[in-house]
């Protein structure tokens, strides 16, 4: 045995099924090995960045960690994004990088790059193997930190090493994990209580950290009467049809879920790093609930913070603390949530069938077709928009994307690392033509291990979100530098070996959504849709509306001045609305 199957052996026993990479040099020995048995399969992708986020998705979905590999320099650093993206959202992710041989690091040697340096700020550890008697050791604490601290791990391995008879092969074992609870103090939860019992108007605001929890999250929300706002990472834990749910807040929020926020007198943050203070209360009495202490007070003055599982502080509190009679706050924001659901409702009915489509149209209509426990992977930008408003992802729905690293390109690669971990759900993917450009050359990844992911691809011919940004910044938008050329994605499936259908009329979303379920391999809707469609925060400011009013100034003014994009531009934006 050497030290590359030493490696795989060691994945293996910990549950590991896939490795996503590109093969070369420093790597070979470890996917020579992979050849030689068939529990984890070699995922070749056209591009190590997809490998990542691939690998991102499987750590963020299952209970287990995700893997991708690279060989040496220039390999490794196109992992960097994808591992930045589960820093993030805080999925365990083992990146196995190769590196030149020991004898030439430090000379500058071809391919050399200080991977330690360039890792430092996306690991939490970096297991660095210079000689196979460490090999065993430095892995497994890579394993036990990733796992166990939700986070990257980096295990480097040289060329020469990869090769070399292991050693130390009987300190190889299980790795722990930790299943352990953390409660705060019996003085902190009744200090807690007290602010609970005197507050007539609570509000909840609800993270991921809530996964495990929604139970005793929702038994609190009923015995105090609290509305419970959620933030997009957490669309699929309390959505839609979640009793006492309000909506999401933040920039693509919604009014009444800014409002529980916003307008109660005591908040209640329940494992939520929310990163937006323009949307949280300054003066407001908080109480935050995080497991991670640095968290507390992050983001907003607290005056309480509880160290603990969600969990475990939520049921210890909701036991002790006073029944609310009042419910008129809860009742009039669940009215409100319920008439903005209505109202979005018509906005993405097909019988809207202005041309360019409206992009909510598909969003609606995938939510409504696809099954309870679909995964959707939502890449950054007005995807995530149409999908947060216009979906529900109810039952054993999941939603992932890069939701706090905000990079593009996630959506294609995170369906493919889904699917292949649970090959009997349906993955559907909502994507900008833009991040779709980024990623396209793995769509022939998915072509080549079957696997029936679902893409809906935004076509707009334009940086949407980016347009967002700049119109709010006060600036015309330069349609110029926003305009993405496309060509016919479906025709571009096809040709990988797939299948797909290009949709521009309002009558054929309901079947194309019905064909991309049906479909027994990677499909595409090629979804031609308006760049008019307006976004708006559930508060406008008075920067804000300022921005976006000097923003139509500068363009009625070029527009003045010949420039014809502009007034067409103006002539959608108004035409998208007024349909």
């Amino acid at each position: 045995m050497n030290v590359s199957e030493q490696l795989l052996e060691i994945l293996k026993n910990e549950g590991v099924k896939h490795i996503f990479g590109v093969a070369g040099d420093a790597l070979n020995p470890l996917v020579d090995a992979i050849a030689k048995q068939d529990v984890i399969e070699w995922i070749g992708v056209n591009h190590e960045g997809n490998g990542s986020y691939a690998a991102f998705a499987q750590g963020e979905l299952g209970d287990n960690f995700g893997v991708c590999a690279s060989t040496v320099g220039p390999g490794a650093l196109h992992l960097i994004n994808g591992l930045y993206n589960a820093k993030k959202e805080r999925s365990p992710v083992i990146a196995v990088t190769g590196q030149i041989p020991v004898e030439h690091l430090g000379t500058n040697y071809h391919q050399e790059a200080d991977l330690k340096k360039i890792f430092d700020d996306v690991c939490e550890y970096q297991g660095i193997i210079r000689s196979p008697e460490e090999a065993p050791r430095v892995i497994l604490r890579a394993i036990k930190i990733a796992l166990n601290h939700q986070c990257v791990c980096r295990i480097e391995l040289p060329a020469d090493i990869a090769k070399m008879r292991a050693k130390n092969q009987d300190f190889v074992h299980k790795i722990f994990r930790s299943n352990s609870v953390i409660l705060p103090q019996k003085e902190e939860l009744d200090e807690a209580m007290g602010l609970i019992n005197n507050a007539s108007k609570i509000g909840i605001l609800a993270g991921a950290g809530c996964r495990d929890a929604k139970a005793q999250v929702q038994y609190l929300s009923m015995k105090l009467k609290a509305p419970i706002t959620h933030t997009l990472r957490a669309a699929d834990i309390f959505d839609h049809s979640t009793k006492n749910v309000v909506g999401l807040t933040g920039l693509i929020g919604n009014p009444s879920g800014y409002k529980a926020v916003m307008n109660c007198d005591l908040l209640v943050m329940l494992g939520t790093d929310f990163p937006y203070t323009n949307f949280l209360p300054e003066k407001t009495k908080t109480i935050q609930v995080d497991i991670r202490p640095e968290n507390i007070g992050n983001r907003c003055p607290v005056t309480l913070g509880l160290h603990g599982d969600i969990k475990s502080t939520i049921t210890s509190l909701g036991s002790i603390c006073d029944e609310k009679k009042d419910d008129s706050f809860l009742k009039e924001l669940i009215q409100e949530f319920d008439d903005w659901k209505k109202s979005n409702d018509q906005k993405a009915d097909p019988s809207r069938d202005m041309e360019p489509l409206h992009p909510h149209i598909f969003a609606k209509t995938a939510s409504d077709i696809a099954s309870d426990n679909a995964i959707f992977t939502i890449d950054t930008g007005t995807a995530a928009i149409w999908a947060s408003n216009f979906m529900n992802f109810h039952s054993d729905r999941r939603t992932i994307g890069s939701f706090n690293h905000g990079s593009m390109a996630v959506g294609l690669p995170a369906a493919i690392g889904a699917q292949l971990q649970y090959p009997d759900r349906e993955v559907w993917g909502l994507i900008g033509d833009g991040a779709f450009n980024m990623s396209l050359q793995d769509f022939s990844t998915a072509v080549k291990n079957n696997l029936p992911i679902k893409i809906i691809v935004f076509n707009n011919s334009q940086l949407g979100f980016v347009k967002i940004e700049m119109e709010e910044a006060g600036l015309a938008p330069n349609l110029d530098a926003l305009k993405v050329n496309n060509f016919n994605f479906a025709e571009y499936a096809k040709l990988c070996g797939g299948d797909g259908i290009k949709v521009e009329h309002a009558k054929d979303i309901i079947p194309a959504i019905e064909m991309a379920k049906k479909a027994t391999q990677p499909f595409v809707i090629d979804a031609v849709v308006t760049n008019a469609e307006l976004s708006l925060p559930p508060k406008i400011g008075f920067e804000e509306a300022k921005g976006f009013g000097l923003s139509k100034i500068k363009e009625v003014i070029r527009g003045f001045n010949g420039e014809k994009e502009q007034w067409e531009n103006i002539k959608q934006e108004i035409e998208a609305y007024f349909d």
